[in-house]
């Protein structure tokens, strides 16, 4: 008795269509439902989205080939079927540039090189109905040129590209270049064994286990990534905090209110009230993860100006230059970027000098600027991991952990500093 089971053709490529149309469909309600969905996420159900649509039109094709035998309709299915395979290819490129955070220079290259082949052999298609160049069909059956391997040049250029910069991405580590590169590389298989299976959709069982590997590989990767940002971000908490709360702040402070309270009362008791907002707001930030409003943060920032002031009179001044408070922050990031403007730029001048807080709005971020005309430094010779700044290299990971954000430094020795705090609104 033969047990074997043989798929014809038409049976494999139909289940093949079929599988992956319900795979596609788990993960695109997968990521439609997550909260607080990154944005190359949203670029991955959008590939996820095209993908889904692909098999499901070969899957129709692969029903209803027997009945339309027409060469009107095989032309017409295989151009779209060949602009589909390009479309998708793009799709992945976008979802890859935006994973890595390709820098703008480069992306920017990739991204008109990109478009410039797309279009071209989408065109190259195109005309391909009424010249034949490629394929075409006789009686109803499909037929190829010895042209046939330029049709796919787009996405063999892509796919290789793509490879390349994988391989020699530096923030990519082991498990993500495998994901990307199986994408890239899988496709190439499905050509070898197409030669020997020809009327099997090979591409596509290929396409699936690419798709597969791509989204079980990056999502491992990322939980991975969050659970170790989320320890980080609990470090640079304590770390903060730790470095807010200096026993000769607390000491010069307290020094300072107990010679004003014989002087003037009512001013000292306001310094009192205020040091003890400064002390809870720093507690409170310990145990905290979430962000608060830039409003909070100013506030903050403007009781920790106060204490500093009653401190040092007429050699600190202040200007507040606030456009926009629309937006939230991680706690205690503005205030020690203040803090060390202060302390390390300013009052290292015997004259002292003048701070500039200012926020304002463009196109892509709320921006913050906290400059001051106090002593500078040499930005390229500082290590911020181990300066007497304070908390610099703490703040400059929790906001870029905590909501999209970057810090940039620029400093020169005595000509002051200008940080630039940018918080982005779309999520990378």
């Amino acid at each position: 008795m033969n047990l074997s089971i043989t798929f014809s053709p038409t049976t494999f490529n139909a289940t093949v269509c079929l599988i992956g149309v319900l795979i596609l469909l788990v993960h695109i309600i997968n990521l439609l439902f997550k909260k607080d969905r990154r944005k190359d996420e949203s670029h991955l159900l959008n590939f996820f989205i095209f993908t889904m649509v692909h098999f499901a039109t070969y899957f129709t094709f692969t029903m209803i080939k027997e009945v339309y035998v027409s060469n009107a309709f095989i032309i017409a299915f295989y151009t779209v079927f060949y602009i589909m395979n390009n479309v998708e290819v793009m799709l992945f490129y976008l979802y890859m540039s935006n994973y890595t955070n390709m820098k703008n220079k480069a992306k920017k290259i990739m991204d008109i090189a990109n478009i410039a082949l797309f279009l071209l052999f989408v065109i190259s298609d195109i005309v391909n109905i009424f010249t034949h160049m490629y394929f075409g069909s006789d009686g109803g059956v499909y037929q190829r040129t010895p042209f046939m391997i330029i049709a796919q040049g787009y996405q063999l250029i892509m796919l290789a590209a793509i490879l390349v910069l994988v391989i020699f991405n530096k923030t990519l580590n082991r498990r993500e270049k495998i994901a990307f590169s199986l994408y890239c590389l899988l496709p190439l298989v499905a050509v070898i064994v197409q030669v020997v299976m020809a009327g099997y959709a090979i591409a596509y069982l290929t396409l699936l286990l690419a798709i597969e590997f791509l989204f079980l590989f990056l999502t491992m990767e990322k939980n991975i990534q969050i659970k170790e940002d989320q320890e980080k971000l609990k470090e640079a908490n304590v770390r903060i905090m730790v470095s807010q709360i200096q026993p000769h702040f607390i000491y010069n402070t307290l020094s300072s209110i107990s010679t004003l309270i014989p002087i003037n009362q009512r001013q000292a008791q306001k310094a009192l009230d205020d040091f003890a907002e400064y002390l809870r707001v720093n507690f409170s930030t310990l145990t905290s993860t979430k962000l608060v409003s830039f409003d909070d943060e100013l506030k903050h920032t403007q009781t920790y100006v106060n204490l500093e002031k009653m401190r040092f009179g007429d050699r600190l001044h202040v200007i507040y230059d606030i456009k926009t408070t629309d937006f939230f922050v991680p706690p205690l990031s503005i205030q020690p970027l203040v803090e060390n403007a202060i302390k390390h730029g300013i009052l290292k001048k015997e004259e002292g000098g003048v701070l500039l807080l200012r926020t304002y709005e463009d196109d892509n971020a709320y921006v913050v600027e906290v400059k001051d005309d106090g002593v500078g430094f040499d930005y390229e010779n500082v290590d911020f991991k181990n300066n007497k700044h304070i908390g610099l290299n703490n703040v400059k990971q929790r906001i870029t952990t905590m909501c999209n954000g970057s810090v940039n430094f620029i400093s020169k020795p005595h000509q002051g500093t200008l940080v630039i705090v940018k918080f982005y609104k779309n999520k990378k």
